[in-house]
């Protein structure tokens, strides 16, 4: 019985495309990037010794990886580069965003990335991230600074809202989305006060499932909103500040939970984001987007596979597999050894996901 060699991979055609988008990215430059990415998604890890095994040619283990590192100091990879190769990918039509950070503690220099991104089929694409030279929460001026530099590629009459937990509330931070014309539903904490009461106080008897609002808009951090709440199923109160109507208000903000997916995704049960050994926050920044780059190539497959054969669902209810696997699996198959059903995919690559609701 002989063993199947191994596709050898070309990657001219995804060197060309990509060219498209980024004229001006220097040729090795886009090569590195091609290489790293590809080694990400056969190898579904970001760690650099790890993607040693990954990367093409026959230099030594050691060459190779001196290849990645000099891939996360390369300058000329910046946001707008990352952002030439993501926006395409964008649904048509308004697109609603999500904020939130991920974290990591290693050692005394912690991974925590605060993080922007649109809602597709149930996940964040992420589109600006911003590496925090700290733990915990993000500070006002960070998601200004984040917020602006997305306007700078995605105008505001794109964006449908933007939801976010209880971390990103504040005075300023309210006023200025709403300076910018972005609507808001945004779950505020329970000892937030709205027009003299705590907000515990106002919705104190809110039953399991059921949806109050406050009768008239309420000023909230210094904005008049509508306040809507319900409790979940494990007992906690939940309360939303908003400018969409009420009844479309919980819908959208469940929509949220969407950019935990990704990350789950990026981590233990994708890319394991968690094994890098990068802390210094530009290169940190830059190694994101590779493994962004790799992951919205296995969501993009994974959308269009579902597309044409549907995931089954267990008696459960959950899917038997996740979309992003289910595109990395067909990926990695086509990369190690389906050359020819790599132009395929290829295409589909280079393509928008689907109108949201079209799917």
């Amino acid at each position: 019985m002989t063993t199947p060699e191994p596709a050898r991979f070309q990657p001219d055609e995804i060197l060309r495309r990509f060219k498209t988008l980024v004229p001006h990215l220097r040729t090795d430059t886009l090569k590195r990037v091609v290489d790293v990415v590809q080694a990400m998604i056969t190898g579904q890890t970001v760690n650099l010794s790890a993607l040693c095994a990954h990367l093409p040619g026959t230099s030594s283990h050691d060459a190779k990886k001196r290849r990645a590192e000099r891939a996360l100091r390369d300058e000329q990879l910046t946001e707008e580069v990352f952002l030439s190769l993501l926006l395409p990918l964008l649904p048509t039509g308004k697109l609603l965003l999500s904020l939130d950070r991920t974290t990591r503690e290693r050692g005394d220099a912690p991974l925590n990335l605060l993080v922007l991104g649109v809602i597709v089929n149930d996940y964040t694409l992420p589109l600006v991230w911003t590496a925090l030279p700290h733990d915990g929460n993000s500070s006002t001026d960070h998601r200004l600074d984040l917020v602006k530099r997305l306007l700078k590629a995605l105008p505001a009459r794109r964006w449908k809202g933007l939801v976010a937990d209880r971390e990103f509330i504040g005075g300023a931070w309210f006023a200025f989305l709403r300076e910018q014309g972005i609507k808001r539903a945004i779950r505020i904490r329970k000892n937030a006060v709205v027009d003299g009461l705590r907000i515990d106080e106002w919705f104190c008897d809110v039953q399991e499932g059921e949806v109050r609002c406050l009768f008239e808009r309420a000023e909230v951090y210094g904005e008049r909103m509508q306040v809507v709440a319900t409790r979940s199923p494990v007992g906690d109160l939940v309360v939303i500040a908003t400018d969409f109507r009420v009844q479309d208000t919980l819908k959208l903000y469940r929509k949220r939970w969407s950019i935990e997916c990704t990350f789950a995704s990026l981590k233990t049960r994708g890319f394991d984001l968690e094994r890098t050994g990068v802390t210094q926050p530009a290169r940190l920044e830059r190694l994101f987007g590779f493994v962004i780059l790799a992951w919205v190539a296995c969501f993009r497959i994974g959308v269009w596979l579902a597309e044409q054969r549907p995931i089954n669902v267990k008696k459960h209810g959950r899917k038997a597999v996740r979309l992003i696997r289910y595109g990395a699996e067909s990926l990695t198959n086509a990369l190690r050894w389906r050359l020819d059903g790599l132009k395929a995919l290829l295409y589909v690559l280079m393509s928008p996901f689907p109108a949201l609701g079209a799917a």
